[in-house]
């Protein structure tokens, strides 16, 4: 029996990425811990009123949102399906723990910042904001600065003292987990949240980023970076 995505795994990979993403962000990482060589199709957010919503993008992505990662004939949406994804194709280094109750905890972390920080600050509720309802710069930042320390509390909260925490989020290898804290804590940054209160999220961070496959995937190290 031919093993499941043999058939396309030697396909060349191309992500639809803007540098400042986090959602591509995480898949970058992903990308980057297995390994895998893959083009940047960059695709800007906001010049000319965001090339996400031009008829070429709509058709590789109906939400008009990245990541989309394209292997082959395929065309891979949201951002941790494509980590998944990755994950099963290329199962090492893996992504997910062994135990189903630590890949549970794994997926509740990445779906804490997936699910319920980000979709609350990104690009397009931001604009809607401004757009519908004439939030002005600083309330848009408060909201913002708002959800994420909600959604900081409680991943701090889930990592501090927990037997499972290691060095990274779940033992002493990076982790879908951390694929998603790394890129919500620099959107963090760029809001001036206050990270003081957050020490094994931040020690985490650290250790991440000594990593290559972090450095690789930084925002100001991709292509379409201002300046790269």
């Amino acid at each position: 029996m031919v093993p499941a995505g043999e058939d396309t795994m030697n396909d060349r990979l191309r992500l639809y990425s803007y540098w400042r993403s986090s959602a591509a962000y995480r898949v970058r990482i992903g990308l980057h811990l297995k390994g895998l060589s893959f083009d940047t199709m960059p695709v800007h957010l906001v010049r000319d009123g965001g090339e996400q919503h031009s008829p070429g993008f709509h058709q590789a992505n109906p939400q008009e949102l990245v990541p989309v990662l394209e292997h082959g004939q395929r065309m891979l949406r949201q951002s941790l399906a494509i980590l998944e994804y990755l994950d099963e194709v290329w199962p090492q280094p893996a992504l997910l723990p062994a135990t189903a109750r630590e890949r549970q905890r794994v997926r509740a972390l990445a779906q804490l910042v997936a699910c319920d920080i980000h979709p609350l600050n990104n690009l397009r509720v931001l604009q809607y904001l401004e757009r519908e309802w004439g939030v002005p710069q600083p309330e848009r930042d408060n909201w913002v600065r708002h959800w994420m320390v909600a959604g900081f509390d409680a991943f701090e909260a889930m990592l501090a003292e927990h037997p499972s925490t290691g060095t990274f989020c779940d033992g002493n290898a990076p982790t879908l987990a951390d694929c998603c804290l790394v890129p919500q804590l620099y959107n963090a940054r760029r809001f001036g949240v206050d990270l003081a209160p957050y020490p094994t999220m931040l020690r985490i961070e650290r250790a991440c980023l000594e990593l290559p496959a972090f450095q690789a995937a930084l925002p100001e190290r991709q292509p379409d970076a201002p300046g790269a």
